[in-house]
């Protein structure tokens, strides 16, 4: 087998876990371990695409958490930066605004690993809720990783374990249905990048299984410093990545 296939399939093995477990990250892993093999313009649809079937893959098991209600207004403000992300990603450098992102949950996530576990933010309401959505559907426009910002404005939110798991995996589905959408009426996917998604499918489904099995068995504050641990981690990929690049 080709060594850059089985870097894929490794990259999309991993990610699937770790997606099954946070209910995110996919992109973020996948892309740390495909960078060794996969070009950026056929990574970035196939990240999206593989977070896609991880997420369809762990839905019976996190839909009981499904509240339409908080789901709405991250979803109207997710649809409306969506194409804002894949408009602004002909004028942004990505590795610049991966590399931002990734300082900001180096310095966010030890803030709220500090804070009590129990610390709720009350404030904002449904607009604040919005503005969370509409970060996430831009960035996913932009770098195909929608999640952070919405993991990150529920878990101050407070959500418990299973509403935020059961409203983020709707609302991911949602921003990579859109973001694939786009990225097919603007022509960045291709022949190469359907054959990739057949071979990332079957990798992707087991262990996305295994991962949200696991996520069934964390308690809250388990979950709460795991998905914490997962962004810190995130973003100090995401700063290495992009030194790596410019130097």
């Amino acid at each position: 087998m080709d060594p850059s296939l089985i870097i894929v399939l490794a990259g999309a093995a991993a990610a699937g876990f770790a997606q099954g477990v946070s209910g995110f990250a996919f992109s973020l892993v996948a892309l740390s371990i495909w960078a060794w093999a996969v070009e950026p313009q056929l990574a970035a649809p196939m990240s999206v695409f593989g977070a896609l079937v991880g997420q369809l893959v762990a839905l019976p098991w996190v839909w009981r958490g499904f509240d339409f209600r908080k789901l709405l207004p991250l979803v109207i403000g997710g649809l409306l930066g969506v194409p804002i992300g894949a408009y602004l990603l002909q004028w942004l450098d990505p590795v610049l605004f991966k590399f931002c992102l990734g300082v900001f949950l180096l310095i966010y996530c030890p803030v709220l690993l500090l804070l009590p576990a129990d610390y709720k933010w009350p404030h904002g309401g449904r607009t604040a809720d919005g503005v969370a959505g509409f970060t996430g559907g831009a960035m996913g426009g932009l770098a195909g990783i929608a999640g952070p910002g919405p993991t990150l404005w529920t878990t101050l939110r407070g959500w418990d374990k299973d509403t935020q798991r059961g409203v983020l995996q709707a609302f991911n589905i949602t921003m990579h249905v859109a973001t694939l959408t786009a990225y097919g009426f603007s022509g960045i996917i291709t022949g190469d990048a359907l054959t990739m998604f057949s071979w990332i499918t079957p990798a992707v489904v087991i262990p996305a299984i295994l991962g949200v099995l696991l996520f069934r068995r964390l308690n809250a504050l388990a979950f709460r410093r795991l998905i914490l641990g997962l962004l810190l981690v995130s973003g100090a990929t995401l700063v290495w990545g992009g030194l790596a690049q410019w130097l």
